[in-house]
C-alpha cells in the first residue's frame, strides 16, 4: 500500500493578481480552468488544489492555516497584521505599488494636520498605525474600491487625506491629488503558512514551485542567441561575449569554424548584435526561453 502526499492547497487572489498568475502557472507547465460560477480551478496536477478567494484575506487564511500557500501582495499581508504569521517564500515582483498618503494639489500637509482630519482608505489599519506615528488626531474612513472622490480641495469634501496604493500616480494625479508621504511598497508574492512549511512534503512542493518559478521568471528576462564564427576570429568574439556562465560552442562540419551559443538579457540585444557582427559573427539566430535554471 503506498501513501500518497496530501493535496497541495494554494489560493488564488481575484482581479488584477490572478491573471499575472494565471500566465506565470501556465508557463510553468501547470494548467488551469475555472468553470463558470465556481471558485474552485481544475488543474492538470494531481498534488495541487486550487481556490480563488478576494486578495485582501489571503494572508489571514494563510495565518489560520485555512491552506498552504497562497499569492498575495504584500500591503495586504500587513495590512491583516499577519506578516509574523506567514512566510515568505519569493516575490514574484508582479504589479509593483507603494501605499501612499496624498492630499489635493496645493495644500500643505502641516495645516492639514493642524486639526483633527478623516483618512478615506481601504487600508484601515496601515492608516491607522501611519497616523498614531504622525501623531495624528485623524478618523479612518472606510472606502471600498476607487477612493480619490472621497479627498477633494473644497468644504465638503469627506476626508483630507487619502492612504492608497500606487502604481504610476497617474490617477492621482488625474484627480489633482499629490503624494506627501510613502507608507511602504508592494508587490505579488509566493506565501506559505507555516504549518506547511513544517510539513516536510509539503514544504519540498513548495520549494519545487520555487524553482519553477524561478525558471520561468529568470527566462523571461532572456534570450538565446546562435552565430557562427570563424576559426581565426573565435578568440575575439568569445572574449566579448557576455554570458550567464559561458557560452556553449560546437565545432562545424568540416572544421570551417565554431557554432556559439548563449544566454542573453533581452534588454542588451540592441547594442550587442551589432557588436557581435562587427566581431565576426554570422547566421545569427535569436529565440524566446521557457525556462532558465541558474
Amino acid at each position: 500500500m503506498f501513501l500518497t502526499m496530501e493535496k497541495l492547497r494554494i489560493l488564488l487572489a481575484k482581479g488584477r493578481i490572478y491573471e499575472s498568475v494565471y500566465e506565470l502557472l501556465s508557463d510553468v507547465g501547470i494548467t488551469m480552468h475555472l468553470p463558470d460560477r465556481t471558485y474552485f480551478p481544475l488543474t492538470n496536477q494531481k498534488d495541487l488544489s486550487f481556490q480563488v478567494v478576494k486578495p485582501q484575506i489571503v494572508g489571514a487564511l494563510l495565518a489560520a492555516g485555512r491552506a498552504d500557500v497562497g499569492f498575495s501582495g504584500k500591503d495586504w499581508v500587513y495590512e491583516n497584521g499577519v506578516q509574523e504569521q506567514v512566510e515568505e517564500v519569493m516575490d514574484l515582483g508582479f504589479d509593483p505599488v507603494r501605499i501612499v498618503a496624498a492630499i489635493p494639489d496645493g495644500q500643505s500637509l502641516d495645516e492639514i494636520l493642524s486639526k483633527p482630519v478623516t483618512i478615506a482608505t481601504e487600508y484601515q489599519n496601515l492608516s491607522t498605525k501611519w497616523a498614531a506615528s504622525r501623531r495624528i488626531q485623524a478618523t479612518i474612513f472606510r472606502t471600498w474600491g476607487t477612493s480619490e472622490g472621497f479627498v477633494q480641495d473644497r468644504p465638503e469634501s469627506i476626508a483630507q487625506i487619502l492612504i492608497d496604493n500606487t502604481s504610476t500616480g497617474s490617477s492621482l494625479h488625474a484627480n489633482h491629488l499629490q503624494i506627501t508621504d510613502t507608507l511602504m511598497e508592494s508587490s505579488t508574492r509566493l506565501y506559505a503558512s507555516k504549518a506547511a512549511m513544517r510539513d516536510p512534503d509539503k514544504s519540498k512542493k513548495i520549494m519545487e514551485l520555487k524553482m519553477l518559478f524561478e525558471a520561468v521568471l529568470a527566462a523571461r528576462d532572456r534570450v538565446m542567441l546562435e552565430m557562427n564564427v570563424a576559426s581565426d576570429k573565435f578568440d575575439a568574439l568569445v572574449k566579448g561575449l557576455p554570458s550567464m556562465k559561458s557560452p556553449t560552442v560546437s565545432p562545424l562540419f568540416g572544421g570551417d569554424g565554431y557554432a556559439v551559443k548563449i544566454a542573453v538579457k533581452k534588454g542588451d540585444v540592441p547594442t550587442l548584435l551589432p557588436r557581435l557582427q562587427s566581431l565576426g559573427a554570422t547566421d545569427i539566430v535569436e529565440y524566446e526561453l521557457r525556462k532558465v535554471m541558474l
